[in-house]
């Protein structure tokens, strides 16, 4: 089974030629799967398929645009419909617009860029709606519950308050907390149980994005802005409209943008790099760091006036290592979906292991914790994890005598096990772990991974 389901494109279109042109512009990525009908008749068999989305031809042998169209739209009405002509008509195209058409396109030389673009759109909001639901059906209970982050500790009941008073308005929220602690698990708890939980959730890393590509990223670009903007790219503030943005390790961002983020959050508008227009959004925001912001400020480092703008609700979480008997209960809880996921028979921690998680720092928190104990899962030669099968020493871990490893190359060692189980079916393990195929890819083509 696979994460990541194709993204299924009817192309309804009597022309031979040029239908057959359309299925071979769109099969080009390879995440889709396209198929072409000549009939109106012949769209209406299939579509208990239930497409993603639809290219209609206004005219075609046994039925007009806008009949088929209100058809598909009664019967799926959750699908895009995207209407091509061979001739520009304003009234027929303000009357299927009007009848829930996505856009009305003119056949001519540009039409499929127009149409890639608006189905890598379509297709980016399929994804966005489809990752959500996936979260909420995941995490939802939880949440519902106020358990944000799994723990009994004063602490993080605390937290767990503070949420909910989040929740309940749209006041921007500062998370704080070491590498590792949770802080965008907060941001999503804040989301799913907030008014805005059925509209998109966007989180950017702005330390993980090179420091030039941050002002297309956020604001989006238009065609021909700078090199290599070959197509229109909404920004990650409209993707998030209606919904909540995460911005993590904020204090990464650059200072000469800073004063461009302030003065759009300010506005509630943005305009696309190398645009005109301006576009208006609705996002709640939700920032944190690792940092101290207020020294940043100090330091010159971080403007005053946009740390105003964005402390908002702040909410600090406690480092792993001062959460007393919550590291066992994480443990256990990772164990066991570990052990569930990977259809391997539980796994007990004896009292060796959890004395010796006790008495761990943890560095890398909770994050640290989860790969210690998940590589401990698969090390194990019985039911039992014993202490030896935990990787921990001095901040570093061990597997076979002598040897270490960082916390990457625990990471590392799941994957590539899973990979292995999976005879490198790269979705598969990706869906089993809860991690994006794309890192998998990344740290197959730099060579931290193999597949046989």
């Amino acid at each position: 089974m696979t994460s990541t389901l194709p993204f299924k494109i009817f192309v309804i279109e009597d022309n031979e030629w040029y239908g057959e042109l359309l299925v071979y512009r769109l099969s080009q990525n390879p995440n889709h799967s396209v198929q072409r009908f000549a009939t109106a008749r012949a769209c209406l068999d299939h579509l208990d398929e239930k497409p993603d989305f639809i290219t209609l031809d206004y005219s075609l042998p046994d039925a007009k645009g806008e009949q088929l169209l209100r058809q598909i739209r009664e019967r799926l009405p959750g699908t895009e419909v995207l209407v091509v002509s061979g001739q520009e008509d304003v009234g027929t195209a303000v009357s299927m617009l009007r009848q829930g058409a996505y856009d009305y396109l003119v056949k001519d030389e540009n039409t499929l860029d127009r149409l890639w673009n608006i189905v890598g759109k379509v297709e980016q909001q399929a994804r966005l709606r489809r990752e959500n639901n996936q979260l909420r059906q995941q995490i939802g209970a939880r949440y519902g519950a106020g358990q944000a982050i799994l723990g009994e500790h004063a602490s993080i009941q605390q937290v767990h308050t503070l949420i909910a008073k989040a929740a309940r308005t749209t006041i921007t929220v500062s998370v704080s907390g070491e590498t590792g602690t949770g802080k965008e698990l907060v941001a999503k708890a804040i989301h799913f149980q907030s008014s805005r939980a059925g509209q998109p959730f966007v989180a950017v890393n702005m330390a993980a994005i090179p420091r030039e590509l941050v002002e297309s990223e956020l604001f989006g670009h238009e065609k021909g802005a700078f090199t290599g903007a070959v197509a229109r790219r909404v920004g990650r503030l409209e993707e998030a409209n209606g919904g909540t943005l995460f911005l993590d390790e904020i204090a990464d961002l650059d200072l000469s943008l800073q004063a461009k983020l302030l003065r759009v959050l300010q506005e509630r508008e943005v305009t696309r790099v190398g645009g005109s227009q301006a576009v208006a959004f609705d996002v709640r925001l939700i920032v944190a760091t690792h940092r101290d912001l207020l020294a940043e400020v100090q330091a010159g480092r971080f403007r005053e006036d946009l740390y105003y703008r964005l402390l908002g609700l702040p909410i600090a979480l406690p480092p792993l290592r001062q959460r007393g008997n919550d590291v066992l209960l994480l443990a256990e809880e990772f164990v066991r979906d570990f052990c569930t996921q990977n259809n391997l028979p539980p796994r007990l921690l004896t009292d060796d292991a959890r004395e010796r998680l006790k008495g761990h720092p943890f560095p890398g928190n909770v994050r640290e914790l989860k790969a210690v104990v998940e590589l401990a899962a698969v090390l194990a030669d019985g039911e039992a994890i014993n202490g030896d099968d935990l990787p921990l020493r001095a901040g570093r871990t061990t597997v076979g005598p002598g040897s270490q490893l960082s916390l990457r190359e625990q990471t590392t060692a799941i994957v590539q096990h899973c990979l292995d189980e999976m005879e490198g079916d790269v979705l598969a393990v990706a869906a089993r772990l809860r991690i994006g195929k794309s890192t998998i890819y990344r740290m197959i083509q730099q060579r931290e991974l193999h597949v046989s």
